[in-house]
């Protein structure tokens, strides 16, 4: 459809449009949230089944190594079955660029450890394979034995800390060399998260519903508090997110801030408004990095992946007050007209306007990036003339700028969207990941003494 031609004809892509938009308000809304959570609990009450969390550990996942270390307290304070299952890494098209994830998760764990009060070491190594055969072996036995919790943190704080020795020790204290026991263990915990629909570890699954980690431990709880078993009703949650706290600048002068991100990336339009707010609260300058969607660069997003993702973004938009579930996604066409508009946009000074509402218009919204009448619409919004919108589209250079911000955020040892960082220092990953980046702008602006 032509921006000039007239806006109220159904042309087959606004046709999709429409349907897309219903699907996804469908999916995302809380009624079906609801009914499914209430037909979970019912089909779960039917089988004479007591409230149960199933959790899926992952030995060599640091994320796994912090919520394990979590189960104690939760068994503590909430009146349900914790159900622990071993379970292997997600297959390679569910955790693209591997390597660059496994050494991204050693730091991300050690500052989100700190943040909660949790066990990490401070200077992490990669284990090697021998040792994640041998934690698994110990953690199967000691799952076999009703032991998982008190075992789960010192063998993980042995493994991340390269202490072969210590594991060794561990296995001929428990005698925890059974053969196959942990292939046994690893073969059940994958069938039954296959079964329930998910492929991460790390992960709380509680009636129909899945919480990554520490970082959505939150969740859980307020779903455990709804359903009457906290025993502590009102009292301050084990794992609350964590967000920044814009508190006073420091005396020194603000950095400048790089973030990268996707037009079709729902985490993206989730940290575009709170990264802007961020960036004015100090005073520092934002360099935005467009880069193409992941499946446009040659990376999977499987299914499964890509309806996790939706519905937790919801919960998260809920959280933080942002408008979401009517999405249009914009791969393909959608996504590189906005990215032409875009370059156009940011020597204008209105990228940052630009590309907040082109997030918002894909993934709350319900509109189009990929028809003339969605896109001149947004374009209009932010500042631009249909002038300008025309000539971006019909400008290719846009693709060199998108191509450097890929190159740069790979030296950078990362893959995905959203990322962020401080004036060229360790990038961060997530829309919840947000305080740390705070946290590092304050370390830039506060004098050395």
């Amino acid at each position: 459809m032509s921006f000039k031609s007239g806006l109220s004809e159904l042309t087959p892509v606004s046709m999709r449009t429409l349907i897309l938009k219903s699907a996804t308000t469908l999916l995302t809304s809380p009624m079906r949230r609801r009914m499914a959570r209430d037909g979970a609990a019912l089909a779960a009450r039917l089988r004479g089944e007591r409230s149960t969390v199933r959790y899926f550990h992952q030995a060599d996942d640091p994320y796994s190594h912090l919520a394990a270390q979590m189960l104690p307290l939760l068994r503590a304070r909430y009146a349900v079955e914790i159900e622990v299952h071993l379970a292997p890494p997600p297959e390679d098209s569910a955790a693209p660029d591997r390597e660059r994830l496994r050494g991204y998760g050693l730091r991300d764990a050690v500052r989100l450890a700190r943040a909660h009060g949790l066990e990490f070491p401070s200077n992490p190594a990669l284990p090697a394979l021998e040792a994640v055969l041998r934690l698994q072996a110990i953690l199967a036995h000691a799952l076999d034995r009703d032991r998982f919790d008190a075992t789960a943190t010192a063998a993980g704080n042995a493994l991340w800390s390269g202490d072969m020795r210590a594991l060794e020790a561990m296995a001929a204290l428990d005698g925890a060399a059974e053969p196959g026991l942990a292939d046994q263990s690893l073969a059940a915990g994958e069938a039954t998260r296959r079964r329930l629909g998910h492929y991460l570890g790390g992960m709380f699954h509680f009636e129909g519903e899945w919480f990554w980690g520490v970082d959505r431990l939150g969740w859980l709880e307020r779903r455990l508090a709804d359903r009457g078993l906290d025993r502590e009703p009102g009292a301050r949650p084990l794992a609350p997110a964590l967000e920044p706290i814009l508190g006073a600048p420091p005396a020194g002068s603000p950095p400048t801030l790089e973030v990268w991100f996707s037009f079709r990336s729902p985490y993206s339009w989730l940290v575009m408004p709170r990264i802007r707010r961020l960036a004015r609260a100090y005073g520092a300058p934002l360099e935005l990095r467009p880069i193409l969607p992941m499946v446009m660069r040659g990376l999977a997003v499987p299914r499964i992946k890509t309806l996790y993702i939706a519905l937790d973004g919801k919960r998260e938009a809920e959280r933080l007050g942002l408008p979401f579930g009517a999405i249009v996604d914009p791969v393909g066409a959608g996504a590189e007209r906005a990215l032409a508009v875009l370059h156009h946009a940011i020597p204008l000074g209105l990228g940052q306007e630009f590309a907040e509402l082109g997030l918002k218009a894909a993934f709350a919204d319900g509109i189009a990036l990929a028809e003339d009448k969605g896109l001149f619409d947004v374009a209009r919004r932010a500042g631009l003339t249909d002038a300008q919108t025309a000539a971006a589209l019909a400008d290719e250079t846009w693709r060199t700028r998108v191509e450097s911000n890929r190159a740069a955020l790979l030296d950078a040892g990362l893959w995905g969207a959203p990322t962020f960082r401080v004036s060229g220092g360790p990038a961060h990953w997530g829309q919840d990941r947000l305080w740390m980046l705070e946290q590092d702008i304050r370390a830039a602006m506060t004098p050395a003494i």
